[in-house]
């Protein structure tokens, strides 16, 4: 056939055509996934992420198409917010049907209980981007990936900002289905650990009208809490904060916070629920702002527009971006699974079985579940990573509503905590966690102020606080009195006027009544402070003493006045009138060291002294007396013999010095018995007292009767009294004359006690520890740490100075009746070391004169006659005994005598040693016998 010129070229472009399309048909060997989305496709948050999803398998087949083989072909089943219509979808017709290998769904956490229970069966995963309740991570199964946060993840970000800002009370308020209640325990738990309380949870049923849900916010309203954390759908969280702004719960005072589950759809809510949530804030998954981010949200409104002309609002949140990463993430594993063994192996079972025991069994399951599980990349929504079938966490972004949308105000993440932004380096000197309202951007409150709520108020419509006062006698501390003409009561006392000064001083009102509770016979405090726990009063305010026992029920404030129990007794008039009364300013173990250290020197000064000086010379007996005369002489320094040896001087000058502040030390304390202590006490041990079985007092309905009680007191020898008169009327009579030899009781009471009676009593030891007195409230009030506060800058003040001049007058000569009656005795620990250094300096010259003495007599103890050790040892005796002639003392004693008794010039010292060496001098005759001849 001829082809005319006009048509060669139509002919050319055919051949080109017909070569391409004979090239596309050899290039097309894509093999075809089926996977299924379960979806409520009447939510419009839902078609949002259907079209994602879409769009996700769009862009990745046109950036991978060529690499790729697999090609992942989606069936839809709408679920219609139905729990069995979704299990039906996934398990009798996505499954068993169309033999699905991988499913992207469902919608709810309660569907998804039940989906993923098949999977797990069949081996099929269930990826589901909006499943978000903690409860499903109890189930573990390895089919489920969840491509969402965790709820319970969000719950620490919340958590740092209640500690940041100091609030102690929270209240949870959530849809009572499974995606509200499954944050609740882990918020609880939270909440706990940094010593904020959850009072009460709000529990709003999903189908509530506005009048029930306006009647539950009345009743938050009338509660102290003002510090609330909203988990909810947005449908239900709008209606809840337009009623909200409606009856004036976003008044300046109140806090809200909002999860994740309202935060993450602030950008599609009617400007009407922005305009009531002014001041909210709220956490949500932090997404970069990447250009890939931007130019998607672009196509994705350009092409949900086209798709869903009737949607006006068509903005992406953070679920639709998991809803195209986990269809990219399903893609990648998929083609990294492979394309062998795609069937499903059926069950063997009787043809009688049910459905569900039909299931087959994905070939490929265990593959695609690994490659599931290793899917790492960077997605639309950050870093896409699975840990153990979860999302990896992410940092959570803190948002303040102000205007017409959200403002971010900081970030929280697991490392540092609270901070303003991210990627910002932590100074190494300071803590990498952070849970400061510093490291966060200014917030703008409800209200539109910019101050920061303390998180509780007393509500205007609530009641005023219900106040316990004790009724005794120290009415100085407490006093009530009743009006006969009015039946009414009237407060006063000093814990009275202490409690309204704190109050004062309180940077709020704080209305309340005084309600007066009777103390006699068996109802004691500790009975009135059980009526804070049984909700009776909601404070006590008298003279309750902070007890561990009651601080197991209740809250206190911190003390207001001094702490501790003390004895308390009468004092006698010494006036010295003791005959032994020398001996007391030493203890007895003192004075028997002093005795035997002047009997111990005395001895020592003997030895070192007998043999070369007269004065120490003479029958024993007077060697004795002399030795000890010199010792004990010295005490008043009227010592008259002279010591010769040298060692006997550094002894003896040491021994002087020890003497010498010995003396002086007991004529102090000797001086401070006779003309200080006039006043002693009858009683000074609790011992004494027991043993003797005498009657002690305490105050009635005080917990002093179980201390004594746990002290040894016998219950019949314990009496009460109930006023500072009936006190001293029963020390008055005395123990055994229906009075009391010792009472017990308080710091406070014993010195109001002590101003009106501090001639004739005094306390003294043992002090008992306590924790003074305090306010009593219920557990985990928010007032307990507000009214503390206030009591130190009562108390650091000059207005407590007031109160107790007002009400115990002014202590001017009454002593301190926290200050113990102690003795004056001085005891040997305080002059041990003077003993030391003159018992070593005694003891080494004594060691050093035997050294020497043994030295000069070496001569006799190596003899090598026949001589018997027990011959030899009596001559050592005797010659220790007897004077040593060749001493310097002894010949200038002999030279003496020599020129009295001739009357002739000194002779030679020399002449004197030859003359005396001669002889034989305290030796011994060759028969033995002792030579008796003394020279």
């Amino acid at each position: 056939m001829r082809i005319s010129p006009s048509e060669s070229p139509l002919v050319f472009v055919f051949f080109v055509f017909l070569s391409m399309k004979m090239a596309m048909a050899k290039n097309n060997t894509t093999i075809p996934v089926n996977v299924g989305v379960i979806l409520d496709l009447d939510i419009g948050v839902n078609k949002m992420a259907l079209s994602c999803i879409n769009m996700s398998l769009s862009d990745f087949y046109a950036a991978h198409g060529g690499q790729y083989k697999t090609r992942l072909v989606l069936t839809i089943r709408n679920s219609k917010q139905d729990v069995v219509r979704a299990a039906a979808a996934a398990g009798l017709d996505l499954i068993k049907n169309i033999e699905v290998k991988a499913i992207l769904g469902p919608t709810t956490s309660r569907q998804s209980t039940f989906v993923i229970d098949m999977g797990a069966k069949a081996q099929v995963p269930i990826v589901s981007f909006t499943a978000s309740s903690p409860s499903l991570s109890f189930l573990r199964s390895p089919s489920f990936f969840r491509a969402t946060q965790n709820d319970a993840t969000q719950v620490n970000a919340i958590n740092a900002i209640v500690k940041a800002f100091g609030w102690r009370t929270a209240v949870p308020v959530y849809v009572n289905d499974e995606f509200g209640s499954g944050i609740v325990p882990s918020l609880t738990d939270a909440l706990t650990a940094i010593d904020a309380r959850v009072p009460y949870r709000s529990a709003i049923s999903p189908t509530a009208t506005d009048d029930e849900i306006g009647e539950e916010l009345y009743k938050l309203m009338t509660m102290q809490t003002r510090v609330f954390i909203v988990h909810m759908s947005p449908t239900l969280g709008s209606r809840l904060f337009l009623i909200a702004n409606k009856i004036g719960m976003m008044s300046p005072g109140y806090v809200w916070i909002i999860t994740d589950g309202l935060a993450n759809f602030l950008s599609s809510m009617n400007l009407s629920v922005v305009d009531s949530m002014q001041g909210v804030l709220g956490v949500k998954p932090y997404v970069p702002r990447t250009k890939e981010l931007m130019s998607f949200q672009n196509r994705f409104k350009r092409k949900f527009m086209q798709d869903n002309p009737d949607i006006v609002n068509a903005d992406l949140n953070v679920y639709g971006f998991w809803a195209y990463d986990a269809t990219t993430a399903l893609a990648i594993a998929v083609e990294k699974a492979g394309t062998i063994n795609l069937g499903f192996q059926k069950p063997n079972v009787p043809r009688n079985s049910t459905d569900l025991e039909n299931l087959g069994v994905s070939l490929s399951g265990p593959n695609l579940l690994q490659a599931m599980s290793d899917s790492s990349f960077r997605g639309l929504s950050g870093n896409f990573r699975f840990v153990n079938g979860q999302l990896k966490s992410s940092p959570y972004q803190l948002i303040n509503v102000n205007g017409d949308g959200a403002r971010e105000i900081g970030f929280w993440t697991a490392e540092n905590g609270l901070i303003r932004r991210l990627n910002t380096p932590i100074n190494i000197n300071t803590s990498a966690y952070s849970a400061s309202n510093s490291s966060l951007a200014p917030i703008m409150w409800p209200g539109e102020v910019t101050s920061i709520s303390k998180g509780w108020e007393i509500p205007t419509n609530g009641k005023r606080l219900k106040i316990g006062v004790p009724r005794s006698g120290f009415t100085e501390f407490v006093k009530v009195t009743e009006d006969p003409s009015t039946k009414s009561f009237n407060f006063g006392g000093y814990c009275i006027d202490v409690f309204e000064a704190v109050v004062s001083k309180l940077p709020y009102a704080l209305p309340f009544d005084y309600f007066p509770f009777e103390i006699s016979g068996n109802k004691t405090y500790d009975e009135l402070v059980d009526q804070v726990y049984f909700e009776k009063y909601d404070v006590v305010v008298g003279d309750v003493t902070i007890r561990l026992n009651r601080s197991n029920y209740v809250d206190f404030t911190l003390p207001y006045t001094q702490t501790g129990v003390s004895m308390i007794v009468p004092v006698k008039d010494d006036k010295n009138k003791n005959a032994w009364i020398f001996l007391k300013p030493l203890t007895w173990d003192l004075w028997v060291a002093c005795v035997c250290f002047f009997v111990f020197t005395g001895f020592v000064i003997w030895v070192l002294e007998h043999r070369i000086n007269e004065e120490f010379r003479g029958p024993p007996l007077y060697q004795v007396g002399t030795s000890f005369w010199f010792s004990f002489s010295t005490m008043v320094f009227a010592h008259r013999e002279r010591v010769l040896s040298n060692l006997s001087r550094f002894v003896i000058v040491i021994w002087c010095f020890v003497v010498l502040i010995l003396t002086q030390s007991y004529t102090a304390s000797l001086t401070s018995l006779l003309t200080v202590q006039k006043l002693l006490p009858t009683v000074t041990d609790v011992k004494e007292l027991i043993r003797n079985g005498a009657y002690v007092g305490y105050q009635e309905g005080s917990f002093v009767l179980r201390l004594l009680k746990n002290l040894g007191f016998d219950e019949s020898k314990l009496l009460a009294y109930s006023t500072v008169e009936q006190w001293d009327a029963m020390f008055t009579k005395g123990s055994g004359n229906g009075g009391i030899a010792a009472a017990f009781d308080e710091v406070p009471y014993l010195q109001l006690f002590l101003a009106k009676h501090c001639s004739k009593y005094t306390t003294v030891e043992p002090t008992f520890k306590t924790d003074g007195l305090g306010f009593v409230f219920p557990r985990g009030s928010p007032l307990v740490s507000d009214v503390s506060r206030a009591i130190l800058n009562v108390t650091e003040g000059e207005t407590m100075k007031k109160i107790e001049e007002k009400w115990f007058g002014k202590e001017a000569s009454c002593p301190d009746p926290s200050t113990s009656i102690s003795s004056n005795s001085l005891g040997i620990e305080s002059f041990w070391g003077l003993f030391l250094i003159t018992g070593v300096v005694s003891f080494l010259a004594l060691l050093i004169y035997l050294i020497m003495f043994i030295y000069e007599q070496w001569d006799i103890i190596m003899s090598p006659d026949s001589r018997s050790l027990r011959q030899r040892a009596v001559e050592l005796f005797w010659n220790f005994y007897n004077r040593d002639f060749s001493s310097h003392t002894m010949i200038r004693k002999q030279v003496n005598d020599q020129q009295v008794q001739f009357n002739e010039p000194t002779p030679s010292v020399c002449s004197i040693q030859a003359e005396f060496s001669c002889e034989q001098v305290g030796g011994f005759s060759e028969n033995g016998d002792q030579n008796t001849n003394d020279q």
